[in-house]
């Protein structure tokens, strides 16, 4: 059982080399490429062995997920060949320390359990729209305005209602925001940052699965394995309801919790954004922190 789950651990740290492979130039890396085409995206792997000043026959073991055991200066050398950022860096190496760890039973999935003080928290964030979301971003409570400032969510049952699901599957999510590309491109850098310490968590393998079945834009992302792309602090809404508002956004990790965050918008007062703000809530329907027994079920996710 060890041995097997040691193998899936390896394999998520080659999945991220290949993946950081692939997405590095020759020319990035200070390699000089000469005439004819070159079959292989980004570096060759004797390339990058090469540059890490490690044998291609190790470097091979690596990607495919057979050798678990990297020293931490194998993976600076590699950091260093494949200009990795400190976020990057520090995912390799976490990726590796997951490895050699050998856990042998998937964590069980976190509790979506709202505490009632959070509860009265975040509705005494209003007019501002706040939310409490689990790590996977599932959508935990809220107050008027941060449910309805992401126009259509509502439409979803309770359970179903995740960022990450909204962002991909709902068909208002481009509209809503101009720079959509961006908002999922850090989306999904957040989600393979938790996914690589915890690939076999119930929680993110299952919205993983979804939003690699129904989402081609997703499953591109996903596939490049990006984990740096935070989201800007100042987010523009082109909403149905209260028009355009740009808002400052903020993220508070909530302690003693699984994971739980607090989201926050909010907006100068006296300004034609706060004026948004304060009729957004007021159109909103009230809130029940619990799924909504009429609930409507248009675009429900299935």
């Amino acid at each position: 059982m060890a041995s097997t789950s040691a193998h899936s651990e390896g394999a998520e740290l080659g999945r991220y080399l290949r993946a950081r492979r692939t997405q590095t130039s020759p020319e990035h890396a200070g390699l000089t490429v000469g005439a004819g085409i070159r079959r292989t995206p980004g570096l060759r792997r004797e390339e990058l062995a090469t540059l890490a000043g490690i044998s291609i026959d190790y470097y091979v073991r690596l990607e495919r997920g057979k050798e678990t055991r990297p020293s931490p200066a194998v993976l600076d050398s590699l950091a260093r060949a494949l200009h990795m950022d400190d976020q990057e860096h520090q995912h390799l190496r976490e990726l590796a320390a997951r490895a050699a760890r050998y856990v042998c039973e998937p964590p069980p999935a976190p509790s979506r359990t709202v505490r009632p003080h959070l509860k009265l928290l975040v509705e005494s964030l209003r007019p501002n729209p706040a939310y409490v979301i689990s790590r996977s971003m599932d959508m935990l409570a809220w107050n008027p305005g941060g449910l309805a400032l992401y126009a259509g969510l509502e439409d979803w049952p309770a359970k179903h209602r995740n960022l990450a699901r909204y962002l991909f599957l709902h068909p208002a999510a481009r509209g809503l925001f101009p720079d959509w590309d961006r908002q999922i491109t850090a989306c999904v850098a957040r989600l393979r940052t938790i996914a690589g310490t915890a690939p076999d968590a119930p929680d993110l393998t299952n919205l993983v699965g979804e939003l690699l079945l129904k989402s081609p834009d997703f499953a591109g992302l996903w596939e490049r394995y990006e984990v740096t792309g935070r989201k800007p602090a100042h987010k523009t809404f082109q909403h149905p309801q209260v028009g355009t508002v740009t808002l400052t956004s903020q993220s508070l990790h909530i302690e003693g919790t699984p994971g739980q965050r607090i989201g926050v918008y909010t907006a100068e007062p006296d300004t034609p954004d706060h004026d948004a703000l304060l009729l957004l809530d007021m159109t909103a329907p009230r809130p029940t922190g619990r799924p909504a027994a009429t609930a409507k079920s248009t675009g429900q996710p299935r």
